[in-house]
């Protein structure tokens, strides 16, 4: 309508081109301000909808994680060996290279819960839960299989997770040399050694 009042896009299409900015020009660039000419709203329109950048950059992370969730998903029960499944898993868990835009948002969201309250610390758990049940249940079945050794599936997945958090910074910082090659060899190692059952 002509002289109408322009409607705000829809809070998706905001968050992707978050993402967006961050895969592009990285998170620095990333303002409410220049978010806000992105997609066609002002810096306090984006405000208040989104409170504070912190808010902004959770939520950001959490429609990103949604969609990882889903690929992690359709990973998990397609029908393939445990083993097979685990490294389709670990390849989705490590970033693609230095400055991976997901793994990007995540340093910067650790980063910021510092100071963050009760809810923003309880959101960023429920993302990590999911991809820890997710890995206990896949190691668990792969127990029961047969195909992984008798492990405790949760400490396992911990101690799993906690090795891939750590390369995987390494990854997305350019940390002395590693590469993602060299760290999924280092964790296909890691698993071969810990979880594959003998013969």
């Amino acid at each position: 309508m002509a002289g109408g009042r322009r409607q705000a896009p829809p809070r998706d299409d905001v968050l992707a081109a978050a993402m967006e900015m961050i895969a592009e020009r990285g998170l620095e660039k990333l303002t409410m301000a220049a978010l806000g000419r992105e997609v066609g709203m002002s810096s306090g329109h984006l405000l208040y909808y989104f409170r504070s950048k912190d808010e902004l950059l959770l939520r950001t992370l959490e429609w990103s994680e949604g969609r990882l969730g889903a690929e992690r998903g359709r990973l998990l029960t397609r029908p393939a060996s445990a083993r097979d499944r685990l490294d389709a898993y670990v390849d989705l868990y490590v970033p693609d290279g230095h400055r991976d835009p997901h793994w990007t948002l995540w340093l910067e969201v650790w980063n910021r819960s510092l100071n963050a309250g009760y809810d923003g610390r309880e959101r960023q758990a429920a993302i990590e839960g999911a991809w820890h049940r997710d890995l206990v249940a896949l190691i668990a079945e792969g127990v029961s299989r047969g195909e992984f050794r008798p492990v405790d599936p949760d400490r396992f997945a911990a101690r799993l997770r906690a090795l891939l958090d750590g390369f995987s910074i390494h990854v997305a910082i350019a940390l002395g040399g590693a590469d993602r090659d060299r760290v999924l060899s280092h964790v296909r190692e890691f698993l071969g050694d810990g979880l594959l059952a003998d013969g």
